[in-house]
């Protein structure tokens, strides 16, 4: 499954609590899109992502092409830029692959909101259309 993120608008929803939308409006270029960094070639940089019940990564955005693989069943909450408000479960295995044009990227908050603790690897292709966002130096 391929999805072609649009140009990622902030918009939003009125809705939503006061922390929620300054932190969109603070992290448009937050590039930490897991819990750790695992590894970085010149291909790809791996990341693990592990909430624990309740816990969430904060809003971040993606620019690189990119997959996610779910290594353990839950439920999970996701704010988008587009206002959108996303509920799923997930069951371990589950994949998705997502790849961005020139000039487009998507920003996104993931919260448990399950009973149990969640788990992705997710691998960024440094080949895409945009160049990597810099990470934070440690």
């Amino acid at each position: 499954m391929h999805h072609q993120p649009a140009e990622a608008r902030v918009g939003v929803d009125e809705a939503w609590p006061a922390w929620l939308k300054a932190e969109f409006a603070a992290n448009g270029r937050n590039p930490q899109v897991g819990s750790r960094l695992l590894s970085v070639s010149d291909r790809v940089r791996v990341w693990h992502l592990s909430l624990a019940p309740g816990e969430r990564l904060p809003v971040h955005c993606h620019v690189l092409d990119y997959f996610w693989t779910a290594l353990s069943p839950g439920r999970a909450r996701s704010h988008y830029h587009d206002g959108r408000t996303q509920e799923r479960s997930y069951q371990a295995g589950d994949t998705a692959h997502y790849r961005f044009g020139p000039g487009e990227r998507m920003l996104h908050d993931l919260e448990n909101i399950g009973d149990q603790a969640l788990s992705f690897t997710t691998v960024e292709f440094l080949d895409s259309a945009n160049a990597p966002l810099p990470l934070a130096q440690s």
